[in-house]
């Protein structure tokens, strides 16, 4: 079983925390003595790392042990000593042969072991290589996890295989026996779990047999140079991590605790010497202002030493860089061609030069700006989880229609570029465009305002889970686009507009009789009760309004826009979350103390039924001040028994009066002030399709005799608990105007 309160599976905030940052000093002013050892055994050690006292500068000291043959250096990190590997001055890196390996197995009671390895490099001038190093996972269905930094950031991969080993292949780690992820800039402290995600019975109730591998091997996870290991199918069956612990990590090093500039007001403890060095800024991820130091251009070797940038000499590289007849002459940093003649195919280059140059810039220009382009979309498709969404679409293949993952150019050509012409909505949370793909199909596609980049991975379950719904009143999802900074959805188009439109605008109004408003109720109450009790993981919608309720080209009604919905934990009745709603539809329970349940949903379908009802806008300034809100609008003609004076003029006739009364009483129960007195969704579904004589889908299946209990009781009278009500949606209504009354909100009020 798993361990639930390990801190590398708890998605928060980690306990580690982190020691203050050591200020290193450079060596005295000059170079180390020469007496200084300059290398140990194969490897040389250039400053400012060195042998012995007054040949190193603090916290670059090497230990040469001659109990190797031959004898072989290592470098004190932390609590450990670390083989080093190999030593560049001129890039600021060190390679250390040891790495961060966490391994688990299977014992006889099938226990899967979680273990911890935590490198830190707390207290020393070094850092974690981010482009060099990745963090790689081995074994079937292995799940490793990796906190980086002070401990809030996280991230993991997942390896996966069958029995039969299909798809694994040596050399690659795309998710198949091996996966990877980078590391992030600027971090010290590295901590990792692995586990085997099968062991876990809650896991293994959501999966056939065959689809977990039975394979007996073992999972690693570790940080190493991508170059120094390469994976084979037989490290599924190596239970021995010598093979990890002999690839090498790469270190940058940093020097002190100021910025260049500060750093260079005191030359004596200034660790960038001579003339010809630079001074290269460093501040990233926990690390603080600092520095390193490099070479000027046209010089090379050692920048840490008095006379260690020497000139590149590049009359002598193999490759004369003067072409022709003309002599090349060294020069400090840089070189020049002479030439005694001026000759005459030079003539025709001063001529045609600037010719050739005219059509080379642009094409140039036009390439670089291509290859940013691309680099810009890798950056943001790794940043929106793209890698995670693959290896979920890998995880789930076979459970149905897969996730599409869309391209910044295939959307681009179905919307026009996002022409004007082509939005079909907007709303708090983004753009809606119609779109058309090569295929022929019609799609709608969403560009949102904001993602939040700490929550990604619940950003990417999300999409999973709801490209999973397969209900006739819900819209479908058919994936997303994450090469922009803000991902695009995409969904099936649904051509008649939203219900506040056919509500709302006379001319479209009076042709929606009474069955078509009950029908249109029915089925979107009939989508709500199944994203709350039948989808695999239950959703709260969180912005159930009728601009968010669609109809198709046979009128029937599909629940959108999903940008504010919460996955909700099946072992949970509540949830505390940032409020988030649509004045006049907002559940003012919800509202006061941020506790998310399925009853918010509730009362803003009772709003969505009292709009089909009366056809009044759900705020509305030209009520009175106490009846803006239609809520309170409408418990108010209740109590005062003119139910048919605020009807949709003509909805009313001798054959549904009893409807209506039963639809609005309906409706008083869901705006209950008290979520726990409001009915629930499926409750919903059957009051409604019982008063207009029709059965529930047969996926619903509702106790019948509780059933008639609910519809043979007398509703309650509001009483106080209205008059509490209609005060607080008064309140609600006089909010201010900056927040428009349509849009979706999110605000985080006091408790």
């Amino acid at each position: 079983m798993f361990v639930s309160q390990h801190p590398l599976l708890r998605f928060g905030t980690w306990s580690i925390v982190l020691a203050s940052i050591l200020s290193w000093a450079a060596a005295e002013a000059g170079n180390p003595t020469p007496s200084c050892q300059r290398s140990c055994g194969n490897i040389r050690i250039d400053y400012p790392f060195g042998i012995g006292e007054g040949c190193f500068v603090q916290g670059f000291e090497i230990t040469c042990n001659n109990s190797y043959s031959p004898p072989k250096p290592f470098l004190q990190l932390g609590d450990d000593q670390h083989e080093v590997v190999d030593i560049s001055v001129a890039h600021n890196q060190v390679r250390v042969r040891r790495t961060v390996v966490s391994t688990n197995g299977f014992y006889g009671n099938g226990t899967a072991v979680i273990s911890e390895n935590i490198v830190n490099l707390t207290g020393t001038p070094f850092v974690f290589n981010n482009t060099a190093n990745k963090f790689t996972v081995t074994g079937c269905n292995s799940l490793g996890l990796i906190s980086l930094g002070d401990g809030n950031i996280l991230t993991g991969c997942l390896s996966l295989c069958d029995d039969n080993l299909e798809g694994v292949v040596d050399g690659s780690c795309s998710g198949r026996g091996c996966c990877q992820v980078s590391i992030y800039e600027g971090v010290r402290t590295i901590s990792i779990a692995i586990l085997n995600l099968f062991n876990d019975s809650t896991i293994m109730d959501l999966f056939n047999e065959s689809q977990v591998s039975n394979l007996h091997g073992c999972g690693y996870g570790f940080v190493a140079d991508q170059e120094s290991y390469t994976f084979e199918v037989s490290d599924l069956h190596r239970c021995s991590s010598s093979k990890m612990e002999n690839s090498s990590m790469v270190l940058d090093w940093v020097i002190g605790n100021e910025t260049c500039e500060e750093a260079g007001k005191n030359r004596d403890s200034y660790a960038c010497k001579g003339t010809n060095s630079d001074c290269v800024g460093y501040g990233s991820g926990s690390i603080g202002p600092s520095y390193r130091c490099s070479c000027k251009q046209g010089y090379e070797e050692n920048p840490y030493l008095s006379s260690g940038c020497q000139d590149i000499n590049e009359c002598m590289a193999p490759h004369n860089p003067c072409q022709g007849k003309t002599t090349c002459v060294n020069l400090p940093g840089s070189y020049n061609c002479k030439s005694s003649k001026f000759p005459t195919w030079l003539l025709g280059l001063a001529i045609g030069g600037p010719l050739f140059l005219l059509l080379l810039v642009p094409s140039l220009y036009i390439c670089m700006k291509r290859r940013k382009l691309m680099n810009l979309k890798q950056k943001f498709f790794q940043q929106n989880g793209g890698l995670l969404l693959q290896q979920q679409i890998a995880f789930h293949e076979g459970s149905g229609q897969p996730t599409k993952i869309f391209t910044t150019q295939e959307l681009a050509k179905a919307t026009d570029n996002y022409a004007e012409s082509r939005v079909i909505g907007q709303g708090g949370n983004g753009t809606v465009y119609r779109g058309n793909l090569c295929d022929s199909r019609v799609i709608a596609v969403k560009k949102s305002k904001t993602v939040d980049k700490n929550h990604i991975e619940e950003f990417i379950n999300e999409v999973v889970v709801l490209t999973q719904i397969n209900h006739r009143n819900v819209v479908k999802l058919l994936g997303c686009c994450l090469e922009t900074e803000v991902p695009l959805l995409v969904y099936e188009y649904v051509p008649n507009g939203s219900l506040h439109y056919h509500i709302h605008n006379p001319d479209m109004a009076c042709l929606l009789s009474w069955d078509d408003r009950v029908r249109i109720a029915i089925e979107t109450a009939n989508a709500l009760a199944y994203l709350h009790s039948a989808a695999v993981t239950p959703i709260i919608h969180r912005d159930v309004k009728s601009s968010n309720i669609l109809l198709d080209d046979k009128y029937t009604a599909k629940v959108s826009d999903f940008g504010a919905s919460r996955l909700f934990p099946t072992d949970q009745t509540q949830i505390t979350t940032l409020v988030k709603g649509t004045l006049g539809y907002l559940d003012p329970e919800y509202f006061q103390t941020s506790q998310l349940t399925e009853k918010s949903d509730v009362y803003s379908f009772g709003v969505v039924l009292v709009e089909l009802l009366t056809g009044q806008l759900s705020v509305s300034f030209e009520r009175p001040e106490a009846q803006r809100n239609l809520s309170s609008y409408f418990i108010l003609a209740m109590q005062r028994d003119c139910l048919y004076e605020i009807l949709v003029p003509g909805l009313a006739n001798e054959g549904n009066k009893e409807q209506l009364k039963a639809a609005a009483d309906l409706a008083m129960r869901c705006l209950r002030l008290k979520g726990e007195k409001r009915p629930t969704m499926k409750e919903v579904v059957f009051e409604l399709s019982g008063s207009r004589g029709i059965h529930k889908h047969a996926w619903d299946h509702v106790n019948h005799e509780e059933s008639h209990r609910l519809l043979d009781e007398q509703s309650e009278l509001h009483g106080a608990e209205s008059s509490s009500t209609v005060s607080l949606y008064s309140a609600m209504s006089t909010w201010p105007l900056s927040i428009h009354n349509s849009e979706t909100f999110s605000i985080d009020f006091p408790r």
